[in-house]
């Protein structure tokens, strides 16, 4: 990382932070705009990207407690900060259709904290947390300890800390992305660094179900949680190498736009462009080119010919209506 040089760190943080957002988010099964994230995160680190598009209430609320979490990791983490978090991610005060407490504990005024699946008469119970009438001794215990250095490995103290906290469960909602952000945190401290280039959260969402089973697992068991820390730290391992596709996708671009530094490109070129360095997916057809870049069919072959005149791109065997086209396999070299 060191050797990219400064502007390319950067967009590989910005990556990273982006994908690590959308991701912990997709775990509950909520699904953000990257695009929206992206933009929100440039804002608030003071990146310049070009046009940014405008983030919803939501999305500027969980860019804000993530990047409290990253950026401030050596600050205590306190009532008051998770309470702020809460607020951050639900700034309506609901979840969904339903209303819920925000700045305060959860109350259990609907019954008990349960992580249920099944349909409604056959409900399986995974997992009951502890009362809310205990809430307030057991996040005090949970604040000392996470507050306190105890001389245990700063990794492995993230995983102790995301599992200590999403088993207390004190919040109506958003318990599963505020412990992903406190093991973010964690591992900022352990790194003594506010820039990660790997996503802890994106590698969960490629595992969730064994996330959630290992989960399960340890809730229901004793207080030996050696086999969630493992699992913990394979799943660390697998993100750490998974930063390859990340920074690869960094590299491949910075090729491209140095080796064609000294031609011209519309700005309609240059965002298909990084699309297609991006891992387009699908094929990309004068159709799709238009959409994505809102121009008519007409200019969008003409903005693909002149690229296949320069040699950019190539026509993809075939024709007719299905005409599709592609970068050349050597033209980001």
């Amino acid at each position: 990382m060191e050797a990219l040089g400064f502007s390319l760190r950067t967009e590989a943080l910005l990556r990273t932070l982006t994908l690590d957002i959308v991701k912990s988010s997709e775990i509950e099964g909520v699904v953000l705009d990257s695009v929206e994230v992206r933009s929100s995160i440039a804002r608030r680190l003071g990146v310049g990207i070009g046009a940014m598009a405008p983030s919803s209430r939501n999305v500027e609320g969980i860019v804000e407690m993530m990047l409290d979490a990253v950026q401030n990791y050596d600050k205590p983490l306190t009532e008051e900060r998770l309470f702020a978090w809460h607020a951050s991610l639900f700034p309506a005060g609901r979840s969904g259709m339903s209303r819920i407490k925000v700045n305060a504990w959860r109350d259990d005024d609907k019954g008990p904290m349960q992580v249920v699946s099944g349909p409604v008469g056959r409900e399986r119970v995974h997992f009951e947390a502890p009362a809310a009438s205990k809430l307030e001794h057991e996040m005090k215990a949970f604040l000392y300890w996470f507050n306190t250095d105890d001389d245990t490995d700063l990794v492995l103290r993230a995983g102790i800390a995301h599992l200590w906290f999403v088993t207390i469960h004190p919040f109506d909602d958003g318990n599963g992305r505020i412990a992903r952000a406190i093991a973010d945190m964690t591992l900022a401290r352990s790194e003594a660094s506010s820039q990660r280039f790997y996503s802890m959260s994106a590698q969960i969402r490629n595992e969730r179900d064994s996330y959630y089973d290992r989960l399960e697992q340890t809730q229901q068991g004793t207080l030996d949680i050696t086999s969630y820390l493992e699992w913990f730290l394979a799943c660390l391992h697998h993100a750490i190498d998974g930063v390859d596709n990340t920074l690869g996708t960094v590299l491949r671009m910075a090729r491209f736009w140095d080796t064609h530094a000294s031609q011209t490109f519309n700005p309609r070129q240059r965002l298909i462009l990084n699309k297609l360095l991006e891992n387009f997916e699908g094929k990309l057809t004068s159709t799709k080119w238009a959409k994505m870049t809102k121009c008519s069919q007409d200019t969008a072959l003409r903005d693909i010919l002149d690229l296949v005149s320069r040699g950019i791109l190539v026509k993809d065997p075939g024709g007719g209506r299905s005409t599709s086209y592609s970068l050349r396999s050597d033209t980001t070299f």
